[in-house]
C-alpha cells in the first residue's frame, strides 16, 4: 500500500447534493432526481495497449453549459505507472451509507483491470483537479486473497469497499472472486465464503432487503486480453451464468445458466427501488435484455425481454454481426432502460414501467461498423445493402460505437464514450488508437419517450496533449444512477 502526501481536510463544496446532515448521497432514488444537474465528469482515459508508453489518466471533464471551459478536459490525473488500463470506477461511499452522517464520498476508486493496482483518488479538496491519496498493490492483493484484475468497485453501506476480481496472476478464471477492503483501502479478505467463488467474473449488484447479491459474467483472462476470439467461446474461456449469493453472507446460493441466450452477460442492475425483486443483465454476444426476478420459493428465474437481431453483412470478419449490448442502465425513477449496441452503433431507450414488457420509446445511431461510409454494409431480407446515417457533431465524424453511458440525475441527459477495452478496441475499431475516444451527449425527451444529439458537447480525446486516448467510464462527483444503490 503506497500513501501520498498527507490530505487536506474535506471542504464544504456542495458536489454530493443531499447530504447536509446525513450520509453522502440521497435518501432515495427519487430524492436523488432533484439533486443538481451535473458541472464535472470524471472519466478514465487510457493510453494501455495503444502502443504509446504513458500512463492512464483521470479526466476531469467541464458539462457545465454556463462554463467558459464547458466541453474541454480541465484537468488530468496521471497514474504514476505504465500499463494499468484503467477501466471502471466507482467511490469509498454513496446512497448505501446516506444514514451515516460520518460517511463521505470523497475517494473515487479505479481498479486497474491489467496490472491490478487499485487506485484511491481524493476528489473532496479540489473537485475540479482531483488527487491520487493510495494505491492497494497488485502484489499484496494476490498474496493476500489469490486475486487479480480487478473489475468493479461497489461501495457498502458497512463503509467497506467491494471489488470484483476476474482471475488469479496468471489469468485463469478459476481464481477469480471479490476483494473486501476497508474505508482506507486496506485489504481485508475475499468476501465470497471458500468454496464459493463464481465461474467467471465482471459486475455484480446487490439489494439488501432481499438479501441478495448477483454477479455477472466475462471471461478468463487469459482470453480476453488477447482480443475476442470466437474459439475462445467454444473452448469454454467465456461465461453465461448469473451467481445468485446471500447478502451479505457470501454464500451462493444458486448458479444460473442463461445459456446461448445469455452469452457473455456483462453489466447488471437491480431496480433502484430497495424494495423491488428484479433486474436486468445485458447478454453481450447474445445481443438480449434479460430480466431476472425472485420466485415465490426464494429462488430467481429468468427470461429474455429485449433481443437485437443480429445483422447479415458483407465486408465483416462474420456473414452476421450481432449488436454486442456492452453497456446499459436504468432511470432513477425505474421508468427507462438505455443500452448501446457497440458493433451496430446505436442507442436505444426503453420504457420499462412494465418490466416484463419493455417498449421502445427511442433509437439513434451515434457510431458503429455500419455508419455511411465503412467497408462493412447490412443485408437487408430483400438483399440489397444498407448503412445507417450517423451525424456530425461540430464538424467532427463521430467513431467508433457507443460503449460506456451515464445518465443524469433528472434523465434529461445521457452521455456516452466509444472505447470498450483496448485490446478489443484495436480489433474492432483500430482507428479509435490514431484518432482517440470522444464524450458526447443524448438529449432525452422524459415525456413521451425519445433521444436526439445535443450539437453543443463533444468531448475529443484525439487532442489530448499526450496524443490520443481512449475514453472509457463515467462518473459525477455527487454519485449517479450506475455508482449508488438504495438500501
Amino acid at each position: 500500500m503506497v500513501t501520498n502526501t498527507e490530505v487536506v481536510a474535506p471542504a464544504s463544496n456542495g458536489v454530493d447534493g443531499g447530504c447536509c446532515k446525513s450520509g453522502p448521497g440521497y435518501a432515495t432514488p427519487l430524492a436523488a432526481m432533484s439533486g443538481p444537474p451535473e458541472k464535472l465528469i470524471y472519466v478514465t482515459a487510457v493510453y494501455t495497449g495503444t502502443g504509446r508508453e504513458k500512463p492512464d489518466y483521470l479526466a476531469t471533464v467541464d458539462v457545465d453549459p454556463n462554463s467558459p471551459t464547458y466541453s474541454t478536459v480541465i484537468h488530468r490525473l496521471p497514474m504514476p505507472f505504465v500499463g494499468d488500463e484503467l477501466h471502471h470506477s466507482g467511490w469509498n461511499s454513496c446512497s448505501s451509507c446516506h444514514g451515516d452522517a460520518s460517511a463521505d464520498r470523497r475517494y473515487l476508486v479505479l481498479p486497474s483491470l491489467i496490472s491490478g493496482r487499485i487506485y484511491a483518488i481524493d476528489t473532496k479538496a479540489d473537485p475540479r483537479a482531483p488527487s491520487l491519496y493510495k494505491y492497494v498493490d497488485p502484489k499484496e492483493i494476490a498474496e493476500k486473497t489469490g486475486l487479480a484484475y480487478p473489475h468493479t468497485a461497489h461501495c457498502l453501506a458497512s463503509g467497506e469497499i467491494l471489488v470484483s476480481c476476474l482471475g488469479d496472476e496468471e489469468g485463469n478464471a478459476k481464481g477469480n472472486g471479490f476483494l473486501l477492503l476497508d474505508s482506507d483501502f486496506n485489504i481485508k479478505n475475499r468476501w465470497e465464503k471458500e468454496g464459493h467463488s463464481p465461474l467467471f467474473g465482471y459486475d455484480f449488484w446487490y439489494q439488501p432487503r432481499h438479501k441478495t447479491m448477483i454477479s455477472t459474467s466475462w471471461g478468463a483472462p487469459k482470453a480476453f486480453t488477447k482480443g475476442f476470439d470466437l474459439q475462445h467461446v467454444a473452448d469454454g474461456l467465456y461465461g453465461s451464468h448469473l451467481h445468485v449469493y446471500s447478502w451479505p453472507g457470501g454464500e451462493m446460493k444458486q448458479l444460473i445458466d442463461l445459456g446461448e441466450t445469455g452469452m457473455l452477460p456483462l453489466e447488471i442492475r437491480f431496480l433502484h427501488d430497495p424494495s423491488k425483486d428484479t433486474g436486468y443483465v445485458g447478454g453481450a454476444l447474445s445481443s438480449n435484455m434479460i430480466r431476472f426476478f425472485k420466485n415465490s420459493d426464494e429462488t430467481w428465474g429468468h427470461e429474455v425481454v429485449i433481443q437485437v437481431k443480429p445483422l447479415k453483412v458483407e465486408n465483416w470478419i462474420l456473414p452476421e454481426m450481432p449488436g454486442l449490448i456492452t453497456d446499459f442502465l436504468i432511470s432513477l425513477d425505474d421508468r427507462f432502460l438505455y443500452f448501446v449496441n457497440w458493433l451496430h452503433g446505436d442507442v436505444r431507450q426503453y420504457n420499462i414501467e412494465d418490466p416484463k414488457n419493455p417498449v421502445l420509446t427511442g433509437q439513434i445511431w451515434v457510431g458503429g461498423l455500419l455508419q455511411k461510409g465503412s467497408p462493412a454494409k447490412a443485408v437487408g431480407e430483400d438483399g440489397n445493402t444498407f448503412q445507417y446515417d450517423v451525424p456530425q457533431i461540430k464538424g467532427k465524424s463521430l467513431r467508433g460505437g457507443p460503449q460506456m453511458i451515464q445518465l443524469s440525475l433528472d434523465g434529461k441527459r445521457l452521455y456516452a464514450t466509444n472505447s470498450l477495452f483496448s485490446a478489443w478496441d484495436r480489433q474492432f475499431y483500430p482507428e479509435l488508437m490514431d484518432k482517440g475516444s470522444h464524450i458526447i451527449q443524448l438529449d432525452v425527451d422524459t415525456e413521451k419517450g425519445g433521444l436526439s444529439i445535443n450539437p453543443d458537447l463533444f468531448v475529443d480525446f484525439g487532442d489530448e496533449p499526450d496524443g490520443p486516448a481512449l475514453a472509457h467510464e463515467m462518473r459525477y462527483p455527487g454519485g449517479d444512477c450506475t455508482s449508488d444503490i438504495w438500501i
